[in-house]
This record gives C-alpha cells, sequence and structure tokens, in this order.
C-alpha cells in the first residue's frame, strides 16, 4: 500500500511504503544490497553515525542488514529509495525497562543526496508512523556536535534540542559533545491540530 504523505493523514498500521515527494520510504528487500554498500561505505556518513554501523560497508554488511529487516510485518528501519535506489535508511529502536515509552529514531543518507531536503521530509512521515502505530510518548534523537544539517532538520521537523551531553560520545578518537533533540507524543498532536 502506498501513501503519499500530508499532515493530516491517518496513518495505518498496515501501511509501510510511503511515496513521498523527493524519495519513497518502504521495507528493506532482496537486491538492495549493491546500492546498500555503495552509498553506506563513506567515511563522511560513518563520522556521524554510531561505530557499529560498519566502515568500510561491505556487500556482506549489506546483506545482513538487509537479511535481518526485510522479514518485519511493521518495519522499523525503511530504505529511503530515490530513483529506484535504496540510497539510505530511516528507523528507530523502541527502548525498555523505565524507557519503554521511548524510541530513538536515527537515520542516514548517501553524500550524492545530501541538501535535497530529503530527510526533511522522511522524519516527519517517520515521526507521524511512530507515534501512530507504536506506544511511545516520546521519540528522540541523538546528533554529534558538528553535523549541523542534521540538526536543522530535526529542529524543522517540530523536534527540540534537549541536551548537550558535554564530550559524552567517542568518535575518530575525539571526545564529542552528544545533541539530543526529542519530541513528546503531546508537541506532534499540537503539532497537527495547528
Amino acid at each position: 500500500m502506498f501513501t503519499t504523505y500530508s499532515p493530516d493523514l491517518a496513518l495505518i498500521a498496515t501501511s509501510t511504503t510511503f511515496q513521498l515527494t523527493k524519495c519513497r520510504l518502504r521495507p528493506w528487500r532482496e537486491g538492495d544490497e549493491e546500492t546498500l554498500s555503495y552509498y553506506a561505505s563513506n567515511r563522511l556518513i560513518w563520522n556521524n553515525v554510531r561505530d557499529f554501523f560498519p566502515y568500510p560497508y561491505t556487500p556482506r554488511d549489506a546483506h545482513s542488514w538487509v537479511r535481518s529487516n526485510k522479514s518485519y510485518q511493521q518495519p522499523t528501519n525503511f530504505a529511503v529509495e530515490v530513483d529506484g535506489k535504496a540510497v539510505g535508511n530511516i528507523g528507530f529502536t523502541v527502548k525498555d525497562d523505565i524507557y519503554r515509552y521511548n524510541a530513538e529514531i536515527g537515520y542516514w543518507l548517501g553524500e550524492p543526496f545530501w541538501g535535497r531536503g530529503i530527510m526533511g521530509e522522511a522524519i516527519p512521515v517517520l515521526t507521524q508512523y511512530i507515534f501512530e502505530n507504536f506506544q511511545v510518548n516520546r521519540l528522540f534523537a541523538c546528533v554529534l556536535e558538528g553535523n549541523r544539517g542534521s540538526m536543522r532538520v530535526l529542529e524543522s521537523a517540530g523536534y527540540r534540542p534537549e541536551a548537550v551531553l558535554r564530550k559524552a560520545a567517542v568518535k575518530n578518537n575525539q571526545y564529542l559533545d552528544e545533541h539530543i533533540f526529542a519530541m513528546l507524543r503531546a508537541d506532534f498532536l499540537a503539532r497537527r491540530a495547528c
């Protein structure tokens, strides 16, 4: 089922493909491995994500990712498709224990597609999908210092800067500040009512 995003759209739980203006969000599938490993194997991307994201990103890594994500009926990771090719990912992880009503969102996009407004369009769709289909009260994203583009796109999607964890992360053997952006369900509903 394809859904075109609009602020008034009620997403249905079985709706897992979203046709947007600049891209399409869809579940990962066999055949995505080649473009996934091509676009993901980029040091500039790796510099802004957690270390569990492999670098270099090999075809074997891509195969493992696609295999682990293609079978979900209600996906938590979506391929960002442009011109029929998977060129990025956007997804979320619901936390547990006392944080069980929190979900962390994350995303990356192939460098040739930066600055085109793709994530600015995708983040509100993922946000709506989560709030309408999961028992989550708070969505948050963690952004490493220096990644101004990601900070801007989150703020434009309605996420508020919530905290700066000073020198909390280590990347490339450097201590970096981690910026936390968040949106509450109440914020989402208020934005939607406007």
